[in-house]
């Protein structure tokens, strides 16, 4: 469809018009529909198991898949993450019973995680799903400490102790299949130690000890035998080579003599046969004779020397090879003796030092496990006594806080009824009397005997020392009741005056009324000198009253 400007003058058709509209809406939808399929598709992480359950198509109650990714549909399924980080178990076993009727303390960490294999995440979804880590950690508690105690009541002691992989091997072997029912799986096992109360587990060591000690001594009398073998041979090597040295030194000995008799039996022989020839040639050959004699004679005397000189040499050689040979010998039998002496220290301080590790390692176990039985004791019973006693504390606060709250609740009615009721008959009374100044009459009329009563009883234990009438003087008694009218008459208006600015309480009318200056000047009664004096009597009668 060719596409054109569109003007008012070109209007659009009805199959335009269609298209212009269609085309807009499938591009929503498949934009919608697109952001469904990408927000939907959920990833998983290789430290986690993706669950989706509701609807599948496995025809179970939920689908496993770890790594890669799937498509969830919305409605009728949904998602949760199965973490698959491991996490360790402290199990302290105690008292477990061995094969021997032996009660024995394996305090152990267990680490456990979630499996991966597609049976076990199946089994991790439907029985761990939705649960918390500590959740999940009782749960393999349980199982880990019943499967712990089956081992090792099927198990001896000593085989326990001594074969630590084999124990090890029979732990895993009976307890993965338990975890594996409840998609766990079994990373690790580390025994921290075994102990028990009878002490059999010391008295293995001990025995241990003792042949590891025993066993050390055996080698050290062993080194010393061969020391004292190495010395004696030693020392009839040494005496071989003496012997051999003297045998060497005699020999040279007899065959320096052997040829100097040699050597002097020829001379003799050629002395006699010079002397022979002499006696021949007579005296034509004397000279000659006497001259190879001579010469013959030194010649015999140097190779004698000389045969002195080999021979002492050949002494001073087979001396000192002897001598060298001693002091060999003697460096070799020392040097062995100190390394046999020095091995079996050795020896001795490694078996002292393994003995003296294993007594400090079995010291610092048993220490560390009485102290953290007893610690673990007390911080359970601390725990629980805290609980109780806050558990305590807020049930008596609440139920007081209830009472008080009751109680003040009735209080607060049983004002608020009589304060209405009495406010109703006030109202009624003021009603009936024709407004606010006739009830107060008629209730200090009502309440006058008690108001006299009680005005006597205040005054009914004071003495009076005199009495002074209220007068304002006269000669001799003259005039004294004209005079206490006009006192009293003087003296009413400022009563009334105080009584209503200061207690606002208005008077009766047969008391008298009281008026300002303007209405008596208006009234004509009195000039406005007169109210002024009146006035000023008022005010100094105020002041005489409040004084």
């Amino acid at each position: 469809m060719n596409l054109a400007l569109l003007t008012p003058a070109d209007p659009l058709s009805g199959g335009d018009l269609f298209w212009v509209v269609l085309i807009p809406a499938l591009l929503l939808i498949g934009l919608g529909l697109l952001l469904t399929i990408v927000r939907r598709y959920k990833r998983c992480p290789s430290n986690k198991v993706l669950v989706i359950y509701g609807r599948t198509s496995t025809g179970r109650s939920s689908r496993t898949l770890h790594g890669g990714g799937a498509f969830v549909w919305p409605l009728i399924q949904d998602y949760e993450y199965l973490n698959l980080d491991p996490v360790q178990i402290e199990i302290p076993l105690e008292n477990a019973l061995s094969a021997e009727n032996i009660r024995i303390s394996v305090p152990s960490v267990f680490t456990v995680a979630i499996g991966t294999d597609a049976a076990i995440m199946n089994n991790a979804a439907v029985r761990l799903l939705g649960l918390k880590t500590p959740e999940i950690m009782k749960q393999a508690e349980d199982i880990i400490f019943g499967q712990l105690r089956q081992v090792i009541a099927g198990m001896q002691i000593q085989d326990i102790n001594r074969d630590r992989d084999q124990f090890l091997a029979s732990v895993q072997n009976s307890l993965e299949p338990e975890l594996a029912k409840i998609g766990l799986v079994l990373i690790n096992v580390n025994i921290k130690d075994i102990t028990d109360e009878s002490g059999y587990i010391r008295a293995i060591g001990q025995k241990a000890a003792a042949e590891a000690i025993q066993s050390a001594q055996i080698d050290v009398a062993d080194q010393e035998r061969r020391g004292a073998i190495g010395v004696a041979e030693a020392e009839r090597e040494r005496a071989v080579q003496v012997a051999n040295a003297q045998k060497v030194q005699m020999i040279g000995t007899k065959e320096a003599e052997r040829e100097q008799t040699v050597r002097v039996a020829e001379l003799l022989k050629e002395q006699t046969v010079g002397e022979q020839t002499a006696l021949f040639e007579q005296q034509v050959q004397v000279n000659d004779a006497d001259r190879d004699k001579r010469i013959r004679i030194a010649e015999a005397n140097a190779r004698a020397v000389e045969g002195e000189n080999e021979s002492k040499a050949a002494v001073a050689r087979t001396n000192a090879d002897l001598r060298i040979q001693e002091a060999e010998a003697f460096q070799r039998s020392e040097t062995r003796k100190r390394e046999a002496d020095a091995a079996v220290l050795e020896a001795q301080y490694l078996a002292e030092a393994k003995a003296a590790e294993a007594q400090a390692k079995k010291l610092e176990a048993e220490k560390r496990a009485q102290l953290e039985a007893v610690a673990k004791a007390e911080k359970a019973t601390t725990i629980v006594d805290a609980e109780a006693a806050a558990a305590k504390l807020k049930i008596d606060a609440e139920a007081q806080a209830a009472a008080i709250y009751a109680k003040l609740e009735a209080e607060a009615r049983g004002q608020y009824e009589i304060l209405a009721k009495k406010g109703d008959g006030l109202k009624q009374i003021v009603e009936s009397c024709g407004g606010p100044q006739g009830a107060f009459q008629m209730l200090m009329l009502e309440h006058i005997d008690n108001l006299s009563k009680n005005a006597a009883q205040a005054i009914s234990n004071i003495k009076f020392d005199k009495v002074v009438v209220w007068d304002g003087g006269g000669k001799n008694g003259e005039g004294a009741t004209s005079n206490f009218l006009q006192n009293l008459g003087s003296t009413i208006p400022p009563m009334l005056h105080m009584m209503r600015d200061i207690g606002g309480v208005e008077m009766p009318d047969f008391f008298g009324k009281l008026v300002s200056n303007d209405d008596i000047a208006e009234r004509g009664g009195a000039s406005k000198k007169d109210a002024d004096g009146a006035a000023k009597d008022a005010s100094e009668s105020k002041g005489d009253g409040s004084n």
